[in-house]
């Protein structure tokens, strides 16, 4: 065989190639939008059938423990450019909430999450944040700065790390999303709605009681 009818037999390989990894990005891409096109909206507490959720009054749903599906390993930087694991809280009572500095109800809700992330710290809860959409670091540690949140965030401009949480759990579909993770690792509770200082109380206490 030739030269040159080597390289037309692999042409249309090449090309197969190519289109499978431009689908394959595009649909990522197409899934990341259909998140954040509900960015800033009001939420709901919906969701996919199988869940086993129980809907609550304020737009928070929750999961019995039996139903409880485990959270999805998140690993990346922090908006300070540090190592940030979610694993390294296994053990404690996880909230983790997702978040743009652009986004007018995550401001309302985040002096909340600040106090409640203070209070509770000795009780062995942890808060984690997931800062998307900000296409730079400055305005998210701004907005870190003039609440108060002294806990991390992961830096996730493209809200990749979103679709990390499984289909058919509670898994954040809107900005601002608020997730409770149990001890044991799994999702236990989740608000699509702006939290204020009762209703992110309403999430954690009954975690904390259990055993």
């Amino acid at each position: 065989m030739s030269a040159r009818s080597a390289r037309a037999d692999l042409a249309p390989h090449r090309s197969s190639r190519r289109r499978s990894r431009t689908l394959a990005t595009g649909a990522a891409g197409a899934a990341v939008a259909a998140l954040l096109l509900s960015a800033c909206g009001s939420g709901s507490s919906g969701g996919s059938g199988g869940t086993g959720f129980v809907a609550g009054k304020g737009g928070i749903a929750t999961v019995k423990p039996a139903d409880r599906k485990d959270a999805p390993a998140l690993t990346g930087k922090s908006l300070e450019g540090e190592a940030l694991d979610l694993a390294a809280y296994k053990g404690k009572v996880v909230v983790v909430n997702v978040w743009g500095s652009w986004c007018a109800p995550c401001r309302e809700e985040a002096p909340y999450l600040a106090k409640v992330a203070k209070e509770e710290k000795a009780k062995g809860v942890e808060f984690v944040g997931i800062n998307t959409r900000d296409p730079d670091r400055s305005p998210a540690k701004a907005f870190e700065k003039r609440f108060g949140v002294e806990y991390p965030s992961f830096y996730d401009p493209s809200g990749k790390l979103m679709l990390r949480f499984p289909k058919g759990s509670l898994n954040p579909q809107a900005i601002p999303s608020t997730l409770v993770i149990d001890r044991e690792g799994r999702i236990a509770a989740r608000a699509l709605t702006p939290l204020n200082y009762t209703k992110m109380r309403k999430m954690i206490d009954p975690l904390l009681a259990e055993k």
